[in-house]
């Protein structure tokens, strides 16, 4: 059985990859899948968080904001309402693959300046969030 350490780890890794994607979709110019790469990596860092924390049944649920307020009262500084404005717009980015529409339209919707705006702000907050670690 894996430790919460050893979980927390999958979870970092997973998300550097996600993070590592987001560059190389910016660099072909896939801005949805940009942004949408940059809510997974930032969703699993958190749901690393959130196994050191607490435990490893967190809800199945992409809501960035959602999913951190559950251990919010034990991280060592809280998160500013800046991030939580930040995490709110990166959730919107989460891509359900039953809802083809809605990707169509937010693909149409996303520009270069946004991918790449999200993108810096992505890895910016990433460095931060693995900060938090206990």
């Amino acid at each position: 059985m894996m430790t919460k350490e050893e979980k927390y780890n999958y979870w970092l890794d997973t998300a550097e990859y996600d993070l590592n994607t987001a560059e190389a979709m910016y660099k072909t110019g896939r801005w949805l899948y940009v942004v949408f790469m940059c809510q997974q990596s930032i969703e699993k860092i958190v749901k690393g968080l959130y196994i050191l924390y607490l435990d490893d049944y967190f809800p199945r649920i992409h809501d960035i904001n959602n999913l951190i307020k559950r251990f919010e009262n034990k991280l060592p500084q809280p998160i500013s309402e800046e991030e939580k404005m930040f995490f709110a717009r990166l959730s919107a980015f989460y891509l359900n693959n039953r809802y083809p529409e809605y990707k169509s339209k937010l693909s149409s919707q996303t520009k270069k300046s946004e991918a790449l705006e999200i993108l810096n702000k992505t890895k910016e907050v990433f460095k931060w969030l693995k900060t938090l670690k206990p």
